[in-house]
């Protein structure tokens, strides 16, 4: 049997935690499987005096991760403190100058210096692998890494983060507002006091951004991705979406784009209910893979969580006990190819469209014959029951903005946002037009 495995664990919250319970509960077995001992040797957390359930009384303590990344006595660093620079940038950097394998579950930081770290780990011939950073305990990477080698992919995505995913189901099942929906979100932990970068799109934005390099060999440009998130979704566009045979979900999408380049985006999609996707609620994540040879496979599993992020942290742990050394992002940093953003019109398809439109006449007319300009087919418009005034709630005002729903024939996003703006500038409406794509996977 190889000498044993030493392990440095930075971030000792629910995922850390959890990783040590799994190598504790699953030691004889782990040894076994990989051919070697995996100890935990030091661990790195802000507060030494916390219970955290698991017994780390042999361990030893660094109040500085970077010292940790640095010790002798360590071979593999497992960072698991979250962030996009500070600490965690900074010590997965000292772990690989000083040759040591890095394991992680930071998005944020491989959203923005992955590919810089990648090259780091190819110099000093070490793995740095990130299992856990997109949908938790699914393995997508490993999927998109490995198994998938002999595919040329064309689409990747998914439902990415299950605090957005939580709140669409209860608004659809439950009949809920947003707002409602959010605040129960926060209650049972799904959602952080500050909700923007789940709610906002932007953590599906850095999990597609890896997802997109590992499948398209491309270098990772996080800012190339146009960002919508799920806050101004409302009651009435779930229930309409209900209506027409749809459910609203939060996608994060990347595609080889007809013209060239690659398209990537994340926002609210209106998708068949007899979709795979349209029946992945609560906290759940679903990621779906098209390629050429195997055709379409999906993923689907819990995205978060202590125990089963842990549990792709260890299997990264697994392949280095094991020897097993790939690419970080699928190929060596020198052959990834440079992102080329799509030049093209963006998403083409249906849409779901709706205005709040001042009640006077020619106004119907003035919106049909701009999206008429626009070569933009109507498949229908609905104005939907007038809202109650907001000085009388119990009457209905004939002077406040009424509702209005239309949904569209197959077009280009530059089309329908094109026409939008000249809505908007026409003043028939009282605030922006709002419209949902529709796929239809």
């Amino acid at each position: 049997m190889q000498s044993t495995l030493r392990l440095g664990i930075a971030g000792l919250g629910v995922v850390g935690a959890s990783v040590v319970r799994v190598l504790l509960k699953h030691a004889d077995d782990l040894s076994q499987r990989c051919g070697r001992k995996i100890v935990v040797r030091a661990v790195s957390a802000r507060d030494r005096t916390k219970d955290r359930g698991v017994d780390l009384s042999n361990v030893n303590w660094f109040q500085d991760p970077v010292k940790l990344a640095e010790s002798p006595d360590i071979d593999v660093f497992v960072e698991l403190m979250g962030g996009a620079g500070g600490a965690a940038e900074a010590s997965v950097r000292a772990a690989l100058a000083n040759g040591k394998h890095v394991v992680t579950a930071n998005k944020a930081l491989l959203a923005r210096h992955g590919v810089e770290l990648a090259r780091l780990a190819e110099q000093k011939g070490v793995s740095l692998n990130f299992e856990a950073a997109v949908a938790g305990g699914i393995p997508i990477i490993k999927t998109l890494r490995e198994s998938l080698a002999g595919n040329s992919v064309t689409r990747v995505f998914g439902i990415l983060n299950g605090t957005c995913n939580y709140i669409l189901t209860r608004m659809q099942n439950e009949r809920l507002s947003f707002d409602v929906c959010l605040k129960e979100a926060q209650r049972l932990g799904y959602a952080e006091a500050d909700p923007t970068f789940d709610v906002g799109g932007f953590d599906t934005a850095h999990k597609l951004a890896l997802l997109t390099s590992l499948a398209f060999g491309s270098q990772i440009d996080v800012d190339a991705i146009r960002i919508e998130g799920i806050s101004e979704i409302t009651l009435d566009d779930i229930e309409k979406a209900d209506e027409l045979g749809y459910k609203i979900k939060l996608l994060g999408i990347a595609e080889r784009a007809p013209g060239g380049g690659i398209e990537q985006r994340v926002h609210p999609t209106m998708v068949p209910k007899s979709s795979a996707i349209a029946r992945i609620d609560g906290v759940l994540n679903a990621v779906a893979v098209e390629a050429d040879f195997v055709g379409q496979l999906m993923l689907v599993g819990p995205g978060a969580g202590g125990d089963a992020t842990a549990s792709s942290v260890v299997s990264d742990i697994a392949d280095i006990a094991r020897g097993t050394a790939l690419s970080t992002m699928g190929k060596p940093s020198e052959h990834m190819s440079p992102y080329l953003k799509s030049n093209g019109a963006g998403h083409s398809g249906g849409y779901y469209v709706r205005l709040m439109v001042h009640d006077r006449p020619g106004a119907f007319a003035a919106i049909a014959a701009r999206m008429a300009e626009r070569e933009i087919s109507l498949e229908s418009i609905v104005q939907r029951a007038r809202r109650p005034s907001a000085d009388a709630p119990g009457e209905v005002s004939p002077h406040e903005p009424q509702p209005v729903i239309m949904l569209t024939y197959q077009t280009t996003e530059t089309a329908i946002r094109a026409a939008l703006a000249e809505v908007e500038k026409d003043g028939h409406v009282a605030s922006a037009p709002r419209f949902i794509r529709i796929e239809t996977f």
